[in-house]
């Protein structure tokens, strides 16, 4: 659906974005007033708030030009996060096939099923079909030097970059009794919740981190923003309730599955970027790295999400 079409979907965008300026007004005025021992954390506050209109713009003209329109969003950013996973894997020349048949064949083909509503094939291309082949074709070149890392990277990459961030537009064409033609809140709901935790986290965390959760895996991750974070972000969209066809305690509970999920990819892919020893995937948005640094959370959420309300909510897909 589109967003000219369902004025609830308009204002919760105009929410977004109304909070989104109080954020990026309170982040400028922290930097200006901050003392100098403070400026590193600040300034990269600063930026998280105006890389987060850059991620709201994108968001919301996928939802403008409907279901097609978030089908070639989310393959793009699929493309890009898979490139930038990629380049940190131990592939050698061999690997060459294989990685085309990555981007060119399999990544679209998965994009193509979900447009088509295959969910019997989508939900199982990469998974099984993919995980078969991949290996098969790699032997094929002939070079066992460190086979199984090889492969099983590629496997990962596409699992996580591809296979579970496809699912934030199949969450388009569930089929929810009483909530016919409404699913893009729904998309919605996900995104906000997820990107909200991953701020608010990085917000407590700043304010009040004392206890690290993990601090060699992340550093900045603490125990005080993690529930500061999840609590905030759960409450969020709790209150999103009306939005979602959830009562309001089933709408929490899904929001707070979503943070959860969204610290664990967080979590994880850090624990990638210091096995590789770097900082971040990328540098396509200023104070968010690259594009899978600032997507890890969903893909780790959104499968789960998309999972819970088909199994319990959804009829006849």
């Amino acid at each position: 659906m589109k967003l000219t079409k369902d004025p609830e979907l308009l204002g919760i965008l105009g929410g977004v974005f109304v909070l989104l300026l109080i954020v990026t007004v309170l982040a400028w005025v922290i930097r200006s007033r901050a003392p100098e021992s403070r400026r590193g954390a600040t300034e990269n506050l600063w930026q998280r708030a105006r890389s987060f209109w850059l991620i709201a713009l994108l968001g919301s003209s996928a939802l403008v030009t409907g279901e097609r329109g978030a089908i070639v969003l989310f393959f793009l950013i699929s493309v890009l996060a898979l490139r930038e996973f990629m380049t940190l894997a131990p592939t050698r020349a061999s690997d060459h096939r294989v990685m085309a048949w990555t981007f060119f064949v399999i990544a679209p083909l998965q994009y193509a099923m979900v447009a088509t509503h295959w969910y019997g094939f989508y939900s199982i291309l990469i998974p099984v079909y993919a995980f078969l082949f991949i290996p098969a074709l790699n032997s094929l070149a002939g070079d066992p030097q460190r086979f199984l890392e090889r492969t099983a990277t590629v496997q990962w990459g596409l699992m996580v970059c591809v296979y579970c961030l496809s699912f934030a537009p199949a969450l388009l064409w569930l089929r929810i009794p009483g909530y016919e033609g409404q699913n893009a809140k729904l998309l919605l709901f996900c995104i906000v919740v997820a990107q909200m935790s991953d701020f608010l986290q990085y917000v407590f965390g700043k304010l009040f981190g004392r206890r690290k959760i993990a601090p060699v895996i992340s550093p900045n991750k603490t125990w005080e923003g993690f529930l500061g974070g999840v609590l905030c972000a759960t409450a969020i969209g709790a209150a999103l309730w009306w939005s979602t066809p959830f009562r309001p305690l089933v709408a929490g509970l899904m929001a707070l599955t979503i943070c959860l999920m969204g610290f664990a990819g967080g979590l994880s892919m850090s624990a990638i970027k210091r096995d590789r020893g770097v900082k971040d995937f990328g540098s396509w948005i200023a104070g968010h790295g690259g594009i899978l640094d600032r997507v890890d959370s969903i893909c780790f959420s959104v499968p789960v999400f998309f999972h819970l309300t088909r199994f319990f909510f959804a009829k006849g897909t």
